[in-house]
C-alpha cells in the first residue's frame, strides 16, 4: 500500500470532521510546526526548541494531542535528485523513534513528506513580507513546516 494512498483512505475517514493535522520541519535546532485549519489551510504553530530525541518526541507528541491531531506530517529532506541524504536519515529516525512512542494504539497517523526547497521558499516569504529571515530562524522552520502541510494536502487533491 503506498504512502499516498493510505493518506487518502486516513482523510476520506476523517475529513468528514475537519480532522486536525500537524505538519514538522524538522531543524538541527528548531522543529518548525503547523497545524490544519478549516477548509484546508495550513496555518503556523510555532516550533519545538530541539534537546534530546525522546524528550523532542514526547513535545510533537503533547503538540499534537493538545490539538487533538489524527495525524502527523514529518518533512524528509530528500538531496537534489531525491536521493536520501543523512538528513533524511536522521528524519526517518525521528520518525522510528515517533511511532516507538505511540505505540500500537493507532490514534495517530504519521505520514512522510518531502520538503525538498522549503527553507528556502519560506526564507523567500519571509523577506517579501518584510521579515529578515537570518534574525528569525524560527519563523524560517515554521513557514517551511506550513509549506510541508501546503503540499501534503495538495498532494492528496491530485
Amino acid at each position: 500500500m503506498s504512502p499516498l494512498w493510505s493518506a487518502r483512505v486516513f482523510l476520506s475517514r476523517f475529513m468528514i470532521d475537519e480532522s486536525t493535522l500537524i505538519a514538522l520541519d524538522l531543524g538541527e535546532r528548531r522543529i518548525g510546526l503547523a497545524v490544519s485549519g478549516p477548509g484546508g489551510m495550513a496555518l503556523p504553530a510555532g516550533h519545538i526548541v530541539r534537546s534530546k530525541l525522546a524528550q523532542d518526541v514526547q513535545q510533537v507528541i503533547a503538540s499534537a494531542q493538545e490539538r487533538q491531531a489524527q495525524g502527523i506530517i514529518v518533512g524528509i529532506p530528500y538531496m537534489l535528485q531525491g536521493e536520501t541524504g543523512d538528513s533524511a536519515k536522521l528524519a526517518r529516525g525521528f520518525i522510528r523513534a515517533l511511532r516507538r512512542a505511540l505505540g500500537d494504539d493507532g490514534s495517530l497517523a504519521i505520514y512522510e513528506m518531502d520538503e525538498r526547497f522549503t527553507s528556502v521558499e519560506a526564507e523567500g516569504l519571509l523577506r517579501e513580507s518584510g521579515v529578515q529571515p537570518s534574525r528569525d530562524r524560527a519563523s524560517v522552520d515554521e513557514t517551511a513546516a506550513v509549506l510541508i502541510l501546503q503540499r501534503f494536502l495538495t498532494s492528496l487533491g491530485s
